[in-house]
C-alpha cells in the first residue's frame, strides 16, 4: 500500500501502559522540506477504537494522508501531507500521561495537527498549556471555529466558477440549493443570500431549516425536505453535509448548471480513477464541477495561521489569505482544465502529482 500510494512511510509509537497505538501516515514531505519550521507535515489527528482492525485503520490513514498532501497544495501551504490515527480508549482530558505521549509522538513526526474524528477539540488547549504548540483549533484558538472561513472560501470559488463560465461573477437571479445547515452550510447560505442569490435550504433536522428561515425574514430563501433538495430546478447545487451523494443515478437526474460546495467526498467513489470517471459524467451533462478539496481549504489554512502566528493570528489576515488564494487557485484550475480538454477534477489531481513528484 505504501508503494502503491507513493507514501513516504508510517511512523509508529506505542504506549504500553495506556495501550495507545499511534501511527502517523506520511504521504509527502515535498512541500515542507524547506519551510524552516519544526513541522514539515500537516494533517488532522483522529481516534479509532482499540477493537477496530488495524489494517482498516492504516487504509483510512493512508488515504487521508494522501488527500492532505493535495489539500495543502490547493491551500498554497508549505507543508507536506499526513494523517495521524490513534487507537485508544476515549481520551480523558485530565490524563496528562496520555496527552503528553500524543504530544511527544506528534512532535517527533515533525507534524502540526488539529483534532479530528472522536477526539475533543479541547485536547489542543490542554496540550498547548503543558506540552506543545503543534496542536491547533481548540476552543481557545484566536481564530475560533473553521466553519465560516471554509464557507467563505467556497463562496468565492463558486463566484469564480460563474465568472469563468459567464464573464461575470454575479449571483443575482440565480437559485442555489444548499444541502446541509451545519456550521459550514449555515454560513454558506448566508453568504449566498448576501450575494444576491435565491436560496433553497434543506437539512436532515427540519427544525434547523426552520430556524434559518426564521433568522432571515424577508430574504429570498425557502426550505424543502432534505430528500427533495437534489431534485429541484436550480442553477447551483451546494452540498454542505454528508459525502457520497453524487453517483451515476443522481448525476443523470440532477438539473443544475454548477455543483460547487464545501462538503467532503461529494462523489461516491473509493478510488481516484472512479472520482475522475464520475467527474467526466458530470461534464458530459454540462455541469461544472471541481473536486471539493481544491476549494474547501480554509480549514487547513486556519490551522496553519494559528500554528505560524499563535496568539497573534487573527481572522482578518486569515480571510485576506482566503480571498487571495482560493479564487486564484480555482481560476487557474478551471482554465488549465479547459486548455487540456479534461475535467477540473482530473486537472486538480494532475497538478498535485506534478507538484509532488516534480514531473
Amino acid at each position: 500500500m505504501l508503494r502503491g500510494g507513493k507514501h513516504f512511510g508510517i511512523e509508529v509509537y506505542y504506549h504500553e501502559g495506556r495501550d495507545i497505538r499511534f501511527m502517523c501516515h506520511q504521504h509527502s514531505r515535498r512541500q515542507g522540506l524547506m519551510n524552516k519550521r519544526h513541522a514539515t507535515l500537516a494533517g488532522g489527528i483522529r481516534r479509532h477504537p482499540l477493537e477496530e482492525r488495524e489494517l482498516d485503520v492504516i487504509i483510512d490513514g493512508l488515504n487521508l494522508g494522501r488527500a492532505m498532501s493535495f489539500k495543502n497544495i490547493a491551500a498554497d501551504l508549505d507543508f507536506g501531507g499526513c494523517k495521524t490515527t490513534v487507537q485508544m480508549d476515549p481520551l480523558n482530558l485530565d490524563d496528562l500521561e496520555a496527552l503528553g505521549f500524543l504530544s511527544f509522538a506528534l512532535d517527533h513526526c515533525r507534524t502540526m495537527t488539529g483534532p479530528d474524528m472522536n477526539f475533543p477539540t479541547a485536547m489542543s488547549d490542554v496540550i498547548n498549556a503543558h506540552f506543545s504548540k503543534s496542536f491547533t483549533s481548540g476552543p481557545a484558538s484566536p481564530l475560533g471555529e473553521t466553519g465560516k472561513p471554509t464557507a467563505y472560501g467556497t463562496y468565492l470559488a463558486l463566484k469564480e466558477a460563474v465568472r469563468f463560465e459567464e464573464g461575470t461573477d454575479t449571483l443575482t437571479g440565480k437559485t442555489v440549493a444548499v444541502m446541509g445547515l451545519g456550521a459550514v452550510g449555515w454560513s454558506m447560505a448566508e453568504y449566498l443570500l448576501d450575494g444576491g442569490a435565491r436560496v433553497v435550504v434543506s437539512d436532515i433536522d427540519e427544525a434547523r431549516a426552520a430556524d434559518f428561515l426564521a433568522g432571515h425574514p424577508g430574504r429570498a430563501v425557502e426550505s424543502v425536505p432534505v430528500g427533495a433538495i437534489m431534485d429541484i430546478e436550480a442553477d447551483v447545487f451546494c452540498p454542505c453535509a454528508i459525502g457520497g451523494i453524487l453517483d451515476e443515478d443522481t448525476i443523470r437526474r440532477i438539473q443544475f448548471r454548477y455543483v460547487f460546495g464545501p462538503a467532503n467526498n461529494q462523489l461516491k467513489a473509493t478510488t481516484q480513477d472512479e472520482e475522475i470517471r464520475l467527474a467526466d459524467l458530470l461534464a458530459e451533462r454540462g455541469i461544472l464541477f471541481q473536486t471539493e478539496w481544491w476549494h474547501n481549504t480554509a480549514g487547513v489554512m486556519c490551522g496553519a495561521e494559528e500554528y505560524l502566528h499563535g496568539a497573534a493570528a487573527n481572522t482578518a489576515d486569515l480571510m485576506a489569505k482566503v480571498e487571495r488564494i482560493v479564487p486564484a487557485k480555482t481560476r487557474a484550475n478551471l482554465t488549465q482544465a479547459k486548455e487540456l480538454g479534461i475535467t477540473p477534477t482530473e486537472n486538480a489531481y494532475r497538478t498535485c502529482v506534478d507538484t509532488i513528484y516534480q514531473r
